[in-house]
């Protein structure tokens, strides 16, 4: 079974069951949670705007976005998985970055992406997790898009 199928039935999981109790809460010391995504790219500021006008970011004047973890329809958690060297998983990206991006409404988002020319690689409607589908950015980093099964 693939790791992203293993991280997934597990994200699913720990959304049934909620949060640890505070008697099971790890010391003080610890990761909480990602606080940031930060990469290099090219030309950042061309490719924030692909990521606003395209994919629907909310980028704002100092070039990034705040993503909310309580926003409408979110996963009550982020995924965190470091893969093999030798995965193909990212292909055709020649990064060793893939992000996934949580979505409300793939149907739209699908539609925006066409009315905009951006490819679809793969799409998956059938994943017990939801739905999926990839694509490139503008830099050749493959993206992965995610409608939480609800």
């Amino acid at each position: 079974m693939e790791r992203r199928w293993i991280l997934l039935l597990g994200l699913s999981l720990l959304s049934m069951v909620g949060t640890a109790s505070a008697d099971s809460a790890p010391p003080p010391g610890h990761v909480t949670g990602v606080g940031g995504i930060f990469f290099k790219a090219k030309d950042p500021k061309a490719l924030a705007a692909w990521y606003r006008d395209v994919l629907g970011l909310p980028v704002e004047a100092w070039g990034g976005a705040a993503l909310h973890y309580d926003a409408p329809k979110h996963p009550p958690v982020l995924a965190w998985n470091a893969f093999p060297a030798t995965t193909k998983y990212f292909a055709p990206s020649e990064s060793g970055l893939m992000i996934n991006y949580a979505v409300d409404d793939m149907d739209a988002l699908l539609a925006r992406l066409k009315a905009k020319n951006v490819t679809v690689i793969k799409r998956d409607d059938k994943d017990p997790n939801g739905r999926f589908a990839w694509i490139l950015d503008p830099e050749g980093n493959k993206v992965e898009l995610w409608e939480p099964k609800r």
